[in-house]
C-alpha cells in the first residue's frame, strides 16, 4: 500500500496524519523528538513510540524514529534509512512545526501584537516550520523523481491568505504555501506532486488543553487531516493538484471521507 515519512508526528496534526495513513494501510515512518512519552521537550502527551503503535493498530505498519529536524545531516540520515528499509518512499508529510511551546509554559504567552511578541517566536515558526519542510522535501524529493512518483504534503494554514495573529504565525504559513507552489514548477513532469493542506481548527492535545481560547464547534480530528492525504495518495489524478493549496473539509466532500 506504499511507504510514508511523517515529519513532527509524536502528536498533533502529523500524529493525526500518520494515522490516517495507517487506516490505508501505508507503511508509516513516524518522527519527531520524543521518543517515549513523559520524555520530551514539550510537557504535552505523545511520542514517535507511541503514534507508530496506533499507525498499526489503525491497519498500517508504524515505524518509531527520533529525529530533531533542525539538524540537517540527521534528516538526511533518515531519509536514506528508510530507503534502505523500505526501497522507495511515496509520501511525505512535513507536519514539523515551532512556536506553540508557549501555550504549555515553554516561554511567555501573549496575544499581543508583534512587538510585544518574544523575537524568537520568528525563529521557531521559520526554522522549525519552513525550513524543515523545505529540507525533509529536497532531500525525499531526490528519490521520489528518481523513481518516477511520490506526493509531498506540507501542512498548511488558512492564515496563508488572510490575518491570523501572530504575524510570524501568518507569514510562514504563506512561505509554505508559495514553497509548494514553486516546488510544484520544477517537480512538473517528473511524477511527483507537492501540495500544501489547510486544515480547520484541529483538536490536537495543545488546542484541547487551551480549550477556553477557542470556540470547537466546528473543528475537525487529526486523523480527518491524515485522512485527507490518504485520499491524496490514491488519486491517479493526483499531479492535476500540483502545486496547489488544498482545503482539507473541501477534500471530504470530493472524496468522500469523514470525521467520526
Amino acid at each position: 500500500m506504499g511507504v510514508a515519512l511523517v515529519c513532527g508526528g509524536s502528536r498533533g496534526i502529523g500524529r493525526g496524519c500518520a494515522i490516517g495513513l495507517g487506516e490505508a494501510g501505508m507503511t508509516v515512518w513516524v518522527t519527531g523528538r520524543t521518543e517515549e512519552d513523559g520524555r520530551g521537550p514539550v510537557p504535552l502527551a505523545g511520542s514517535v513510540r507511541s503514534t507508530a503503535a496506533e499507525v498499526t493498530a489503525a491497519g498500517g505498519r508504524g515505524v518509531p524514529r527520533r529525529c530533531d529536524h533542525t539538524d540537517d545531516d540527521a534528516v538526511d540520515l533518515l531519509v536514506d534509512e528508510v530507503l534502505a528499509a523500505e526501497g522507495r518512499l511515496d509520501v511525505l508529510v512535513n507536519a514539523v512545526w515551532g512556536g506553540y511551546e508557549r501555550f504549555v509554559g515553554v516561554g511567555p504567552l501573549s496575544w499581543g501584537p508583534f512587538w510585544e511578541q518574544p523575537l524568537g517566536l520568528w525563529d521557531s515558526m521559520h526554522v522549525r516550520g519552513v525550513r524543515a519542510a523545505y529540507v525533509a522535501s529536497s532531500l525525499a524529493a531526490r528519490a521520489m523523481v528518481a523513481r518516477g512518483s511520490g506526493l509531498i504534503v506540507c501542512l498548511s494554514s488558512f492564515a496563508a491568505k488572510q490575518f491570523t495573529p501572530p504575524v510570524a504565525y501568518g507569514v510562514a504559513h504563506a512561505a509554505i504555501d508559495r514553497m509548494v507552489a514553486d516546488m510544484a514548477r520544477e517537480l512538473a513532469g517528473t511524477g511527483v506532486t507537492a501540495v500544501s493542506l489547510h486544515p480547520g481548527l484541529v483538536r490536537t492535545e495543545n488546542v484541547l488543553a487551551n480549550a477556553e481560547y477557542f470556540d470547537l464547534a466546528d473543528s475537525e480530528s487529526p486523523q480527518f487531516i491524515g485522512r485527507a492525504i490518504a485520499a491524496l495518495a490514491a488519486d491517479p489524478e493526483i499531479a492535476a493538484r500540483n502545486g496547489r493549496a488544498l482545503v482539507a473539509a473541501e477534500l471530504a466532500a470530493e472524496y468522500g471521507f469523514t470525521d467520526d
